[in-house]
């Protein structure tokens, strides 16, 4: 029996529903080239002299580790000739990375976190890349990395492709065009991503959720107030025992709750209020929250549907409440009230 990999699906995608046109095809299949590479890479380990610090920091002050760095580098070499971008930018830096002069220019504009989770490299436990597709506006001004930071500054609603690749005991990659979400699965014998999950629903409730208890003295009173509920078990208001999942991977934590559900937290809090949040909007935030709204559930910042909010910057930071349709529900009311 034959079996549909990456490119046979987007091509029927392309044919049957006209969904996404040729050249997001392509972008979307270098991309996928880009993460098997990575994957690759970091399958090498400490063979291939990628783990541990690479000695410098990123736009956000964070130290960047080894793969962070060659992930990111492996991103912009795959995608910087095959003539669909007008322009890169990735959570690593600090500006847009302007497809040269020498290449054929598109009308697409990719976003990416390289390395998601790059604290639990070293340790061996999953971590991912994360990316996003706009369109680029007509008459966008790209003469200056500078200028064409504008171009970016669009609502997560304006997303036309989104997805994640995930290196664990599998590497999968999971994708929306706008269509519902699919996973597939990198058959290692061929070297190609195989559908292995398709029309993706998570379940609108749930017995688990994620969120770093270590910040728990930080948290605004509707956060604490719920999960406190959440603690109380089956003697508590909701009268259900919960489990807490924390892997400290976004990656890792939105795919657990895409395949059995849950609900993910990183509320702001006192730590992370001057910053507007923890987790960058462009990069994480929007096509997560894509994801999980093509799957049936729910992405807020508590206060607000991510994907309405407007950027104001290319590394804006929010609150990121997503997963179970009724527990978000519970979450954003308590903000409310």
């Amino acid at each position: 029996m034959s079996r549909t990999t990456l490119s046979r699906y987007l091509i029927e995608k392309q044919r049957e529903k006209n969904l996404l046109p040729a050249d997001l095809r392509l972008l979307i299949e270098v991309v996928a080239r880009a993460c098997k590479h990575i994957a690759v890479t970091i399958g090498k380990g400490g063979l291939g002299d990628a783990l541990g610090e690479a000695g410098s920091e990123n736009v956000q002050g964070e130290a960047q580790k080894k793969l962070d760095v060659i992930s990111n580098d492996i991103l912009l070499d795959a995608n910087e000739w095959g003539g669909h971008l007008a322009a890169m930018a990735s959570e690593e830096m600090d500006l847009p990375r302007l497809i040269p002069n020498r290449y054929p220019h598109g009308e697409y504009l990719l976003m990416f976190d390289p390395l998601d989770g790059s604290s639990n490299i070293d340790v061996n436990v999953s971590i991912g890349t994360i990316f996003s597709v706009l369109k680029c506006p007509e008459g966008a001004d790209l003469s200056s990395e500078t200028a064409a930071e504008a171009a970016f500054l669009q609502p997560g609603t304006a997303q036309v492709a989104a997805g994640y690749a995930i290196y664990g005991p599998t590497t999968l990659l999971v994708l929306t065009v706008g269509d519902g979400v699919a996973s597939f699965t990198l058959d290692r014998e061929i070297g190609s991503f195989v559908l292995t999950q398709e029309n993706i629903q998570i379940p609108e409730d749930t017995k688990e959720f994620a969120i770093n208890m270590s910040n728990q003295r930080h948290w605004e009173p509707p956060v604490q107030r719920y999960v406190a509920e959440l603690l109380q078990g089956k003697e508590g208001p909701r009268g259900k025992d919960f489990n807490m999942r924390w892997v400290a991977s976004m990656v890792a934590d939105v795919h657990r709750i895409l395949t059995r559900g849950g609900i993910f937290m990183y509320p702001l809090d006192a730590k992370t209020r001057d910053k507007g949040g923890k987790l960058r909007l462009m990069y994480e935030a929007n096509p997560m929250a894509w994801l999980v709204e093509q799957a049936g559930g729910a992405a807020s910042t508590g206060r607000q549907r991510i994907l309405d909010l407007q950027p104001e910057k290319l590394h804006q930071r929010v609150p990121v409440i997503l997963g179970s349709r009724n527990e978000v529900a519970v979450v954003v009311a308590y903000h409310a009230s």
